[in-house]
């Protein structure tokens, strides 16, 4: 007997086979039951008739409980196009690995805090599982898309102990009695890894102390960080237009089935292409004061409705340049036409999303480095003599840019909240489970 994944069952079509599964749904008449199976690869449904089978087999199967784990054996046949798999097995035997009884969530409405109580057990429902699925094809074409650049993979540090754009937002632990500080970034890394082998990036874990409680923000989340030595500021940002362009892509050949469930407009997805429209920070505050948002003055940072006011203005992601350097990090290169600017930009996703990826040319001058790094406070002498030793050694033009997966995730895949785009989120009031 060959046993194969439901994902397979347009390989099998006529062909008897073995599937383990579980029961995520079931429903039956006198006269034959409906069994709804998942078993990681995708969902089917499979048939008992009752005059084909043993009086046992079709008691077992209008008995059986949802999430209760089976092996079930059956002809693979056609179900007329009536789900996106295609196919449904008609049962000839089942067999009960392991029984599940009082299962939690039932397809009734759950409430939120509930489900997440409950997430290991809610990542086993459709709209759970298409979303993971988004994430994962977003890694692969991630991956893919790198690769195909010339990029190498480098995995910086999670423990660090220098702060990047500050220790306000970092959290601290002992370190064999000194401190150190879990990774907001791989950026000065990944810096260093550039300078050694041209094109990296990097695809981690980072973690955020922010006391923030918007559907836009995770304590934990992941990262897709490149670095190039050799580009300027707009040959990155002709990068990010590629990237994100090639993602949205492979969402939409990949995982068409899994966006339509989730109800995404597939539409917008199909207009995410490069180039993106540019907007300087300046143009965007007269921009945001024109639609009436009287609380925002030059050299504020953009807060949520600002993003999505802009976002709104264009169908594309749209990439906010040229900020302030008061309220950038230490390490931007100033604007050789503005010294009061920084070579930057964000990139705001469409819909409200928000911004899903900062970047920056890097400052190369060794003297100017080390002045804005004193002028921050921080140690130059210690926790930032390497970092200063990359612009002392053959120092050339280098940028990178970070993009926020879940933030990413989120967006394609068109959901509210940012908590789904990732297995287990880690939230202010959340650790468990």
């Amino acid at each position: 007997m060959t046993t194969i994944s439901i994902s397979q069952f347009k390989d099998y079509e006529g062909q008897t086979v073995r599937v383990g599964a579980w029961i995520a749904n079931k429903r039956s008449s006198g006269k034959i039951a409906f069994l709804q199976l998942r078993d990681g690869s995708g969902f089917a449904q499979a048939v008992v008739v009752k005059a084909d089978v043993a009086e046992e087999l079709f008691a077992l199967a209008k008995g059986v409980t949802q999430e209760t784990s089976v092996w079930v054996t059956g002809t693979v046949k056609s179900d007329g196009g009536r789900t996106p798999l295609g196919f449904e097995l008609e049962v000839t035997a089942m067999e009960v690995i392991a029984e599940s009884v009082d299962y939690p969530i039932t397809p009734k409405e759950h409430g939120t805090e509930f489900l997440m109580d409950n997430r290991h057990l809610w990542l086993r429902s459709r709209r759970q599982h298409a979303i993971m699925k988004v994430r994962n094809e977003l890694i692969r074409a991630t991956y893919e898309f790198y690769n195909q650049e010339g990029f190498v993979k480098i995995d910086p540090p999670i423990i660090t102990s220098s702060a990047p754009e500050g220790t306000t937002e970092l959290f601290e632990t002992d370190y064999f009695g000194q401190p150190a500080y879990l990774s907001q970034t791989g950026q000065l890394y990944m810096e260093a890894a550039a300078m050694a082998l041209g094109k990296v990036f990097s695809f981690g874990p980072t973690f955020r102390a922010e006391k923030s409680k918007t559907r836009r923000h995770l304590i934990e989340f992941w990262m897709i960080e490149p670095e190039m030595a050799f580009f300027d500021h707009d040959m990155s940002l002709e990068l990010q237009e590629r990237y994100v362009s090639y993602i949205a892509k492979s969402a939409l050949e990949n995982c068409r089935n899994e966006l339509e469930l989730l109800g995404r407009d597939l539409s917008k997805l199909e207009k995410v292409q490069a180039p993106f429209p540019r907007v300087r920070y300046t143009d965007a505050i007269k921009f945001l004061k024109d639609e009436g948002f009287d609380d925002i003055e030059y050299g504020d940072d953009f807060g949520a409705p600002h993003e999505t006011a802009i976002a709104n203005a264009h169908d594309l992601p749209v990439f906010i340049t040229h900020w302030p350097k008061d309220i950038k990090p230490f390490y931007m290169k100033v604007d050789p036409e503005n010294p009061e600017l920084v070579l930057c930009a964000d990139l705001i996703a469409p819909e409200g999303y928000g911004e899903i990826i900062g970047g920056s040319q890097r400052e190369d001058d060794y003297d100017r480095l080390k002045e804005e790094i004193i002028k921050e406070g921080l140690d130059e002498t210690d926790a930032y003599d390497w970092y200063l030793e990359l612009r002392k050694y053959g120092s050339v033009p280098h940028s990178g840019f970070g993009l926020g997966l879940e933030r990413t995730v989120a967006w394609i895949s068109g959901i509210e909240h940012i908590r789904e785009a990732i297995p287990f989120p880690r939230l202010l009031n959340r650790i468990h489970p």
